[in-house]
């Protein structure tokens, strides 16, 4: 009887796991309703104080979503504020929703692959896992990927869709 070869182990493939990127750490909100007065109104007196007197410790090492879901009208340097006191506690802060930073934060680790590892390679990006991944790291890799591969699958290694082939 033939012994039963594994071509796909033999393969010249490098697979990429897009779940090795998913963002680590918490991610928490900071909403500036909170610090406003009758959750309308910033009174700049009042807003300094309050968050001169927050404890910044409970937001240390998360990555922060800063929002304001009030209809209140919120200068842009109450953000600026905002943002310099979470600077040296936050592992990571951006305006935007929790969404939004699991996004940036997603895309930011994509981002940090050296393309030129996988110079003139046949890659397969992963397509099936137990994480979510978003449209959007998928075209980040492809964009990031595009210019130095030979190949770019979508898949697995034994079922892969060509996405991009060399000429």
């Amino acid at each position: 009887m033939d012994e039963i070869v594994n071509k796909v182990a033999q393969s010249a493939l490098a697979t990429i796991d897009l779940e090795k990127f998913y963002p680590a750490g918490e991610t928490v909100v900071f909403d500036l309703k909170d610090h406003l007065f009758m959750e309308l109104i910033l009174k700049e007196k009042d807003f300094r104080a309050g968050l001169l007197a927050l404890d910044w410790e409970v937001y240390r090492n998360k990555n922060v979503a800063i929002v304001c879901t009030a209809d209140a009208i919120v200068p842009i340097w109450a953000y600026m504020l905002v943002a310099s006191y979470l600077q040296p506690v936050a592992a990571f802060y951006a305006f935007g929703d929790e969404e939004f930073i699991h996004k940036t934060l997603f895309l930011k680790n994509i981002a940090a692959i050296d393309p030129q590892q996988y110079q003139d390679q046949r890659v397969v990006i992963k397509g099936c896992g137990d994480k979510a991944i978003t449209e959007a790291a998928y075209v980040e890799i492809t964009r990031l990927l595009r210019p130095v591969v030979k190949s770019i699958m979508y898949g697995e290694p034994c079922s892969t869709v060509p996405v991009f082939k060399k000429k």
